[in-house]
């Protein structure tokens, strides 16, 4: 590699006098000045650390995406502040020090100072930046959450697709014994009628009853099925959400009661109404409550607190039940995952379509025997308004 000029310059320090050094200075100032600025305004996150995993330098993208302090920089270990990060890189430590490949690139889910994919590519440089000349590394870590989320989103979304083809086919293959099995039900229903049958008939006839409710009990269950999985554009009006709640909570006073669980709802009095689909939106309630219900020992309590900020409209749901454990935490949306023995497994998934189709978001969070925390967010109006603009 040619020598740089700053190599030339150096080469010959002792022959500068004081004012030739002055103008030297001044120039290597104006330099690292423009470095930095050209530095600063890259997406991705720049990061050289030394041997022992010192940061060196980070650029403000590196510095937002891990949290770092500008009175870090020079004194705290990377592998210290971003332990997520060590663990990914099958590092090994070797009398205090850590050694690594040559090159690595791959993805790192971070948890510090929030929830984040990267991915990451960590190249050895020249013994020039660690304090002891043993060299050092340039990381470079690319904020890529955003297209792992939509990535997700499109897997669910031909994932749903593929549900409601599927149960579309099945209801029906379904409703066509169904609808024969009905009209020979009445058939049947129609000769006892005209038989004079005593004690023998009047059994037949509760026999058919009850063949005639299962029937029709069936049928509904296809309808709903069908009506829950297929996509279905919100109709959007106003929506007083406490109110909502509510209401469902009163549907499921009975069953709260006997379960002997206690219910708190805390409201904010300035809550906004929002633009939802009411039968949806009540759909969303029912899943959410009937779960934490179900998760629950009498004794149990569940909360719903509202908040609200400039964008958006919050409800939480926070139960005292069973919790999630962490490595099913993932599997909560996906298509017929259940912990239930008479589960579907398509709550969930259906809950967080229609929060997608509302332009809102759902998150969970959860720890095994001690409960579980579920945010709805709803876009307000005025932000809706902007979007669709």
């Amino acid at each position: 590699m040619k020598n740089t000029g700053l190599d030339k310059i150096l080469g010959r320090l002792e022959e500068l006098d004081s004012v030739n050094l002055g103008v030297l200075v001044q120039r290597l100032a104006r330099e690292r000045k423009m470095q930095e600025t050209v530095f600063n305004t890259i997406q991705d996150g720049i990061l050289v650390i030394d041997s022992d995993g010192v940061v060196q330098y980070a650029n403000d993208a590196a510095a937002g995406i891990i949290g770092l302090k500008e009175a870090d920089v020079g004194v705290m270990r990377l592998w210290k502040m971003v332990p997520d990060l060590a663990q990914s890189m099958d590092r090994e430590t070797v009398s205090g020090k850590r050694k690594a490949a040559p090159v690595l690139s791959r993805e790192v889910e971070l948890n510090y100072p929030e929830h984040r994919i990267v991915r990451l590519y960590m190249v050895p440089i020249d013994a020039q930046v660690g304090h002891d000349d043993s060299g050092g590394y340039v990381i470079v870590i690319s904020d890529i959450t955003e297209d792992k989320v939509s990535m997700e989103e499109m897997i669910e979304s031909e994932r749903t697709s593929s549900i409601v083809t599927l149960a579309a086919g099945v209801a029906h293959e379904l409703g066509n014994p169904l609808n024969s099995l009905t009209i020979h039900l009445q058939l049947i229903e129609r000769k006892l009628k005209k038989l004079a049958l005593a004690d023998e008939g009047k059994k037949l006839s509760e026999s058919l009853e009850v063949c005639q409710g299962e029937v029709k009990r069936l049928d509904g269950i296809i309808t709903h099925f069908l009506e829950a999985v297929r996509p279905q554009q919100p109709e959007l009006n106003e929506l007083d959400l406490v109110g909502l709640v509510e209401e469902v909570l009163r549907v499921q006073e009975v069953e709260l009661g006997n379960r002997k669980l206690d219910v708190n709802v805390e409201v904010d009095s300035a809550l906004p109404a929002i633009l939802g689909d009411r039968g949806q939106i009540k759909q969303v309630f029912f899943n959410l409550i009937k779960n934490a219900m179900e998760a629950m020992q009498a004794g149990g309590k569940l909360r719903v607190v509202t908040r609200k900020d400039d964008d958006y409209v919050y409800m939480q749901f926070m139960d005292t039940g069973s919790g999630i454990s962490d490595e099913d935490l993932s599997k909560v949306f996906q298509a017929y995952y259940t912990t239930k023995k008479e589960g579907h497994g398509l709550g969930m998934m259906i809950v967080q379509r229609i929060m997608r189709e509302h332009g809102g978001h759902i998150s969970l969070e959860s720890r095994k025997d001690l409960g579980t925390v579920i945010t709805l967010q709803f876009p307000q109006q005025h932000r809706r308004t902007r979007l669709l603009k």
